[in-house]
């Protein structure tokens, strides 16, 4: 988890942001959302909007009421004490990527396992720049569909200690998970005052809750956990083309749908998610890393303040390329940086992404962690007093010589820059005497070194047996039968 106490960017102006808000505020009186649940709607007319149909329209202080329920800053905990979150204020968390249904080795590509949940999952546990592996890193095909939220939240348990995200996808789903955190942390009862579990709640934009959706946001509601509300806007297909409409577009949908978690449960963490990102309009494919999502999450994050919630950047290390190049590379840089800029509180996709989020890449994986924890340095405050002027040190030399042997550089040279771990310095000779290797040959051998030295975290025998009989009982009641490793 790192501190970001650097200035914010803040792109839009006052004007700009009173446009973006009368945007929002007539999609909400004028257009409204569907919720494809009775549940929801039952609700919002309960609260005085107006429902017709599957449809609500929305009186927008009302939405503004709703958020000012939800703290501006809150813990979850992690089965280590020492993993727990903050999200909200100064602090950013950043989760591995999320959702990819293939792996990407090279210009290869395969579908995902569950040996490669796990190997992904240990990296997560033995790097210090990603604070949370999500919900699913990349999905096991090999792993029965029906049974797949059991194993991952099994395995995200076991291989590391960290928070961890639960599934969203029915109610069925999300109670499993829920009974998963709560043999982990002592009942029911305690997660529910002590949020320990993610839920990323994505809308089908646009103005559109699906009911799966729905199931999972009312479902870990009731348990006070922690909610992300993220519309999921590809500019020019999921919005319009323009970044106000899009901000306009986000800003509504992620307000109703915190407004519907605290009608369930005033006060349940709530967290206004961004997604946004442009579509290539000559292939319709979408494109990651260029100037209009940089704004637009700029923008996302100021929005976000002036409603005083924590907020989750649309990104994280994307790219549509489908290899770890220079593209690659750039798109990355420009999508964190930008989140970093503005502020995020949980920056999703922050590891592995690869070919437009269809894709997880372990040297990429590597490779952004490494990125991540280049800005980690990049955004901590430099030193600045007497000492740091080293006038001692041209005491020394005077105006000759050099200060690779002065006193102030013998005291500080083991860590005064950053170091890259993947990264190269060396001379051209010795590189190719070394094998010419490129980044993404390095990254796999530093995967590699990583898997070899993982260990696991402690977890009590009697808790990792209860959670093995929950998984496969379970398991056997979905007719799927699963027996786990011991």
């Amino acid at each position: 988890m790192f501190l970001n106490r650097m200035p914010r960017w803040e792109v839009l102006g006052e004007e700009a942001l009173a446009t973006v808000e009368r945007g929002w505020e007539r999609l909400a009186r004028e257009i409204g959302i569907r919720f494809d649940h009775p549940r929801a709607l039952r609700l919002f007319a309960e609260a005085g909007q107006t429902v017709e149909g599957d449809r609500v329209r929305f009186d927008p202080d009302f939405l503004r009421e709703a958020a000012r329920l939800a703290p501006s800053q809150f813990e979850i905990r992690a089965r280590n004490p020492q993993r727990s979150i903050i999200v909200g204020g100064d602090h950013m968390v950043f989760a591995a990527t999320n959702g990819a249904p293939f792996v990407c080795e090279g210009s290869h590509r395969r579908d995902g396992t569950m040996a490669d949940v796990e190997k992904l999952l240990m990296l997560t546990q033995l790097t210090d720049t990603i604070d949370t592996p999500g919900r699913n890193i990349v999905e096991p095909s090999d792993v029965p569909l029906d049974v797949r939220h059991l194993v991952r939240a099994l395995a995200a348990t076991r291989l590391t200690d960290r928070v961890w995200s639960g599934e969203v996808s029915s109610e069925g789903k999300a109670q499993d998970c829920l009974r998963i955190a709560d043999i982990i942390h002592g009942g029911r009862s305690a997660i529910e005052e002590r949020p320990v579990l993610l839920a990323n709640i994505n809308v089908n934009s646009p103005l559109h809750f699906d009911v799966s959706m729905l199931e999972g946001l009312l479902t870990y509601a009731d348990a006070g956990q922690a909610i992300i509300v993220t519309p999921f806007l590809l500019m020019g297909a999921m919005a319009p083309v323009t970044v106000a409409a899009a901000l306009a577009q986000q800003t509504v949908e992620a307000l109703a749908g915190i407004a519907l978690v605290q009608l369930v449960r005033p006060g349940t963490p709530s967290v206004l998610g961004s997604f946004l990102a442009a579509t290539d309009m000559q292939s319709g494919s979408p494109s990651f890393g260029g100037p209009e999502s940089a704004i637009g999450l700029a923008a996302s994050g100021q929005i976000a303040r002036r409603f005083g919630l924590p907020w989750r950047s649309g990104g994280g290390t994307l790219t549509a390329s489908h290899v770890v190049d220079y593209q690659a590379g750039y798109e990355a840089f420009n999508t964190l940086s930008a989140a970093f800029l503005a502020g995020a509180n949980l920056c999703w996709q922050s590891a592995g992404w690869v070919a437009g989020g269809l894709g997880v890449s372990f040297e990429k994986f590597i490779a952004d962690c490494e990125l991540l924890d280049l800005l980690h340095h990049q955004f901590s405050p430099v030193e600045f007093d007497e000492a740091s002027l080293a006038f001692g040190a041209y005491e020394e030399i005077g105006d000759a010589g050099h200060f690779f042997g002065v006193t102030h550089t013998l005291e500080r040279f083991r860590d005064c820059f950053w170091r890259p771990t993947v990264a190269t310095t060396e001379n051209y000779d010795r590189w190719t005497k070394g094998g010419s290797h490129d980044y993404s040959t390095r990254a796999a051998k530093r995967c590699q070194e990583l898997l070899e030295s993982y260990t696991p975290p402690p977890l009590e025998g009697a808790v990792e047996e209860e959670l093995i009989d929950f998984v496969e009982r379970r398991a056997a009641e979905l007719r799927d039968p699963i027996q786990v490793r011991r």
